[in-house]
């Protein structure tokens, strides 16, 4: 097994000169990708703030799109990933933004396809990453732990009829809502894994609209 080395520590092993805007977008990419799970008719990436100044000499825009197709923060072909056959599997475009009530190294996903959805995600120093809201719903994940995501009606005894189908140990959850009684989302963080036949026994519960497991990303 490879040892860590000091560098490690201080920074992950990746492609590109910065953390934050370069290994920070393969992450936030990584992490659109298993929520969205399907591939895309297009993809508009909009880049705030700090990484719509700097992201391209950074190469913020390579790595969110290498990113998203699936490619590892340490992979050589996030250099050239515009020339690449894969970035030919949807139609993208890059968007430059300010907006100071965002993070300054903020994104959007914007996705059109089945269904059609709106990521959002900050790169928060080191490569560390968060998935802050999915469409207008605020959610957290940061691809430390295995997640379960859910959309459904917020109905009575949603949660309880949820956590009691995981047989593992939950690291945190968070729920949020437009408004009483109509769409919900519920992000759970787990300690260990959950298998198949869990998460199809989840996605038949009633009013569940939505069900993604995301795998937490390789450090």
């Amino acid at each position: 097994m490879r040892q860590s080395s000091i560098i490690d520590i201080i920074s992950p092993i990746m492609v590109g000169p910065s953390s934050s805007h370069t290994a920070g977008a393969v992450r936030l990419g990584l992490l659109a990708r298993n929520l969205y799970n399907g591939i895309p008719k297009s993809v508009t990436f909009r880049l705030y703030n700090s990484y719509a100044k700097t992201g391209r000499g950074h190469g913020t825009d390579k790595g969110l799109l290498a990113g998203f197709l699936g490619l590892a923060v340490d992979d050589a072909g996030i250099r050239n990933i515009f020339e690449l056959e894969i970035s030919k599997s949807f139609e993208y475009k890059f968007e430059y933004l300010e907006d100071f009530n965002r993070h300054p190294n903020a994104v959007d996903f914007v996705i059109k396809g089945s269904p059609n959805i709106v990521i959002s995600g900050d790169s928060i120093g080191a490569g560390e990453v968060v998935i802050n809201k999915i469409d207008n719903f605020t959610v957290k994940l940061d691809g430390k732990f295995n997640t379960l995501l859910l959309i459904y009606q917020d109905i009575p005894g949603m949660i309880s009829k949820v956590t009691s189908k995981i047989p593992v140990n939950i690291a945190s959850l968070n729920c949020d809502r437009y408004v009483k009684g109509e769409d919900a989302s519920m992000c759970i963080a787990l300690d260990g894994e959950l298998s198949d036949e869990i998460i199809e026994s989840i996605r038949n519960l009633p009013s569940v609209y939505i069900v993604r497991y995301i795998k937490k990303l390789e450090s």
